[in-house]
């Protein structure tokens, strides 16, 4: 069984025991953030006299919900951001997009402190476009998706985060490639977000 599904069953049947019992509305927890992406593989494999730009702006929204202290089920949707190769008057550019789902595991490390991973599985849409009448893509996949990040608590209902995330071989084409913005790649976000409890 591939990884993946393993991850997305476990992430569905945290999501599945409020529905299954009174909800806890004070577990819940909305939040947003943005950060820095960069599609690590897309240009690798350009040759000589290709101009490359494999980074953009990342934002994401979540929702989550807080089981207790050291564990919570979060899902997501992210703008990943546009990559973009040239080479000449040609180019070619990558739009993407995900949703999330993972579980997240806390360990405190002070009162209001404290350091967490993720672990989940997305499924991503990259619309590719290059500058050539009828030459377009759409490519869509899941893979999975984890993390390592701080947290602070400012109060008990607002929280920052800084945090590292991957996306696992995002994209269509050969991994192994690299060529252009529609093949796979591991996409890393380095960002900041807020989060609002329900207390």
């Amino acid at each position: 069984m591939k990884p993946s599904v393993v991850v997305l069953a476990f992430a569905a049947s945290a999501f599945s025991l409020p529905a299954a019992a009174q909800v806890n509305w004070s577990a819940l927890y909305l939040g947003a953030g943005v950060g820095q992406s960069k599609a690590k593989d897309w240009c690798s494999g350009a040759g000589s006299g290709v101009s490359c730009d494999d980074k953009d702006t990342a934002w994401k929204i979540f929702g989550g919900y807080q089981f207790n202290r050291n564990f919570a089920a979060e899902l997501g949707y992210a703008e990943l951001g546009n990559f973009r190769a040239s080479v000449g008057p040609f180019t070619d550019e990558a739009k993407v997009r995900a949703w999330e789902l993972s579980a997240i595991g806390a360990w405190p490390l002070m009162e209001r402190f404290s350091v967490f991973g993720r672990l989940g599985v997305y499924r991503a849409n990259v619309e590719e476009s290059i500058n050539v009448p009828g030459a377009s893509a759409e490519h869509d996949n899941n893979d999975l998706t984890y993390g390592l990040g701080l947290q602070y608590d400012i109060t008990k209902n607002l929280g920052i985060r800084g945090e590292w995330q991957r996306y696992q071989k995002v994209g269509g084409g050969d991994v192994a490639m690299g060529a252009g913005p529609g093949d796979k790649s591991n996409l890393d976000v380095l960002g900041i977000s807020a989060l609002w409890r329900f207390q």
